[in-house]
């Protein structure tokens, strides 16, 4: 786009992408789309006015910040305008690059600025932490999701598993699947190939090594879990439809 660099920002050279696809299906490999660049600068530059709108009337003490996103970039497809290395793939994908997401929170009196935490939370932990930030009556709705406040004082919480689930396909270019994360491993469930892959984050953010073989009895640990937790929240998943027909083979 700006000439800075001659390196291809595009692969059509990855495994997720067949040679029915569409030329819409490319990843990104370099981040250099200026206008996603602009995009970010302006969210970057109407926060900073947020804030300074606050102080101003004397509300910046006493207001809670969250800042966060509801997936990673668009990576893989419809222009793939950014780049989420090192992480794999983006938006719509059960790898890193779509469920990893920034969050930072500004909670006056409470937090140093700085401080950052290794203990990964879902945004299902939003709604019991407000309650308790806010002081509110805790209600009679119950959510999977817990308040993460004890955070702010030390980087550590009992572990326990967080579950994701898309059984459908995506104009990412995804497969359908469920993943479960407990501790630095994750299990990815690939509906459509019936395989389960295995990654060890702490070692391989990036997700390279499949470790389902070669460490089978954490596999089928987070296997059961994703299941049990699947069959507890009745959760939907894929089932033929009797009125396609499978085209024939060239």
């Amino acid at each position: 786009f700006m000439g800075l660099t001659k390196k291809e920002a595009y692969t059509r050279n990855k495994e997720w992408i067949r040679e029915s696809m569409s030329d819409n299906f490319k990843e990104r490999i370099i981040q250099s789309n200026p206008v996603y660049a602009a995009m970010i600068y302006s969210v970057d530059e109407n926060i900073g006015k947020l804030v300074a709108r606050l102080r101003e009337l004397g509300l910046d003490k006493n207001t809670v910040i969250i800042f966060t996103s509801d997936n990673g970039g668009l990576s893989t497809s419809e222009g793939s305008p950014t780049c989420n290395s090192p992480l794999r793939a983006g938006k719509g994908w059960l790898y890193e690059g779509g469920i990893r997401v920034p969050l930072i929170i500004k909670y006056p009196g409470k937090t140093k600025p700085g401080i950052e935490r290794n203990t990964p939370v879902s945004s299902v932990d939003y709604f019991s932490t407000i309650i308790e930030m806010t002081g509110s009556v805790p209600t009679s709705v119950k959510t999977d999701g817990v308040n993460i406040t004890p955070l702010f004082k030390k980087d550590n919480m009992k572990s326990r598993p967080l579950f994701w689930h898309y059984p459908h396909y995506s104009n990412q270019g995804a497969e359908p699947g469920s993943a479960v994360r407990l501790g630095k491993y994750k299990l990815i469930d690939n509906f459509e190939k019936g395989k389960l892959e295995l990654y060890d984050l702490e070692n391989d953010l990036s997700e390279t090594t499949d470790l389902s073989s070669s460490n089978p009895e954490k596999t089928e640990e987070l296997f059961k879990l994703l299941e049990d937790w699947r069959n507890k929240t009745n959760a939907r998943m894929m089932v033929p439809n009797p009125n396609w027909n499978k085209p024939p083979t060239p």
